[in-house]
């Protein structure tokens, strides 16, 4: 299987992404704490959403809360660039093979406020990318080598110091790569890469130390 072939990698189940959505709705690097209230509270009338009690023990099927998004040749495209941002290495493994793609087309295809902002931005930076590929380089981004694949990014990767002529594309990386992280990283494989630990005993535990006890007049 090469890195773009993304027809081959296991799909994530729409339960375990809604769960997904609402941890990762929580990061202000993806969304403030206004917009988050707000999407907890309303939806649009273009679907139902799932409220601010989902029931987390279903299993959902696609389109029992909303459609998604991405048609095939975005989603190679968005699990490409996924890869780009956070590549596997010795320690973790890469966006996509933990499931980010989908979560991030669950995200654009939610119908709260600011999913849609998200989903144009998305959608028209996605079709930019692989235009911007097509005319540099021959091909469709998810079918470059990495060192063309990077060369792309680095002229988007950072809004303040992009050109003029790639600053809308510069704004949907910015996004793009909030939410692979975002994603990346409320995952048990990215936690464990970041060094999360959470809410685990510690077996060996035996106390405060004398000295902690002395401090406080109980030595």
């Amino acid at each position: 299987m090469t890195p773009s072939d993304s027809s081959a990698r296991p799909r994530l189940d729409r339960r375990t992404a809604i769960k997904w959505m609402l941890t990762a709705a929580a990061s202000v690097a993806i969304m403030d704490r206004a917009a988050v209230a707000g999407a907890a509270l309303a939806t649009t009338q273009a679907a139902v959403g799932y409220g601010t009690d989902p029931e987390l023990n279903k299993i959902y099927k696609p389109g029992d809360f909303w459609a998604l998004t991405f048609t095939a040749g975005q989603r190679r495209t968005a699990t490409a660039l996924c890869d780009v941002i956070i590549p596997a290495d010795a320690t973790s493994p890469a966006a996509s093979a933990v499931g980010v793609p989908d979560f991030i087309d669950e995200w654009i295809s939610a119908p709260y406020p600011g999913h849609d902002k998200d989903r144009a931005l998305v959608i028209e930076g996605l079709g930019w990318i692989d235009a911007e590929a097509q005319k540099r380089f021959g091909n469709d981004f998810a079918d470059l080598v990495a060192s063309q694949q990077r060369a792309l990014c680095d002229d988007i990767c950072y809004v303040p110091k992009a050109k003029p002529a790639f600053k809308t594309a510069a704004l949907f990386f910015n996004k793009f790569r909030d939410l692979t992280s975002g994603g990346f990283y409320t995952t048990p494989e990215g936690m464990k890469d970041l060094g999360y630990i959470g809410n685990v005993p510690l077996a060996t535990y035996e106390g405060p130390t004398p000295a902690a006890l002395k401090h406080l007049g109980l030595a």
